[in-house]
């Protein structure tokens, strides 16, 4: 019984590392780069940008700034939080302005 295990290792054994020498190594596959087209544009550091000039335009902090795309055409949602009048809380203002 034990050298029936023996030799079974053994083969299993044998049969890994003749598995292993007889696999072709590997070559490389020819790499092709897509054509990237300028379809994203980069607009959510400017509407932080933009997001701060609103909020201090109209003496408010700001709340959030995000891109959007409203009509095909690329725009800031920015969100400004404005103090409210005698010691109310503040009022939520969001308004839409074009990006860049």
């Amino acid at each position: 019984m034990n050298r029936f295990r023996f030799l079974l290792r053994s083969f299993v054994l044998a049969l890994g590392v003749g598995g292993l020498l007889i696999v072709p190594p590997a070559s490389a596959l020819p790499i092709s780069s897509p054509a990237y087209t300028k379809q994203v544009v980069t607009v959510a550091a400017d509407c932080y940008a933009i997001g701060q000039e609103v909020a201090a335009q109209n003496g408010g902090t700001l709340a959030k700034a995000s891109s959007a795309t409203r009509g095909g055409q690329a725009v800031c949602v920015i969100v400004v939080l404005v103090p409210g009048k005698d010691g109310e809380r503040p009022r939520r203002a969001e308004m839409v302005v074009p990006a860049g």
